[in-house]
């Protein structure tokens, strides 16, 4: 059971996804909050697995909630859910330590599928998020195309991937590999840039633009 927390202050929308989450199968909404502020005061009482987390919220933003939340319980996943597209907040939402980034004209089948993937490990998200990602990366990175952490050119496949929020299968079936052969990247990745899961690589990723 993927045991959910949501953080959104449109009514309609809050009362959608409680809906929508807690009449699929596997998952339960464990609480729905229209700030950050009544989030942190009780999320201590339910432990979620995941905290589906708006940006333009009243009082606290999204992304100051983002990171108290990782300092107080880094294990929990934060996938962002908003309208709000700038790049400025993508990259801060993302480096403060959310796993994912979605847009709210995310379709609910998708929005399960991103769910999932964040409680796997992934990196979910919107294709259009995913493009801004990699132009970002693009732009940064060197012009002799190497980098600081001596990744392979298939890491660095993998790695990209990632970024653009494909679950494990799905970079195994674009590089025509096997998924225990993805998995072995990912620890290659792991130890090259000090991290220990797959939304610190992205994180580190993104601060250092590696790719």
């Amino acid at each position: 059971m993927i045991e959910i927390i949501i953080v959104e202050d449109n009514n309609r929308i809050r009362e959608g996804l409680s809906v929508l989450l807690d009449g699929t199968d596997g998952f339960k909404c464990r609480g729905v909050y229209s700030n950050c502020e009544a989030m942190l005061e009780k999320i201590g009482d339910s432990e979620p697995d995941i905290v589906l987390m708006d940006i333009g919220l009243p009082g606290m933003s999204g992304i100051e909630g983002i990171k108290i939340l990782k300092k107080l319980y880094p294990d929990v996943q934060i996938l962002v859910l908003t309208i709000h597209e700038e790049d400025d907040l993508v990259f801060e939402a993302l480096c403060a330590g959310a796993c994912g980034y979605l847009l709210k004209q995310t379709s609910p089948a998708r929005l399960v599928e991103a769910i999932r993937e964040a409680y796997e490990g992934g990196a979910p998200m919107s294709s259009h998020i995913a493009r801004k990602v990699v132009a970002f990366f693009q732009e940064k990175k060197n012009n002799n195309g190497t980098n600081a952490y001596n990744l392979t050119l298939r890491e660095m496949e993998v790695l990209k991937s990632l970024v653009e929020g494909r679950s494990c299968k799905a970079i195994a079936d674009s590089l025509f590999i096997s998924i225990e052969t993805v998995r072995f990247h990912f620890r290659n990745i792991y130890n090259k840039l000090h991290v220990h899961t797959q939304a610190e690589a992205v994180a580190k990723a993104l601060k250092e633009g590696i790719i």
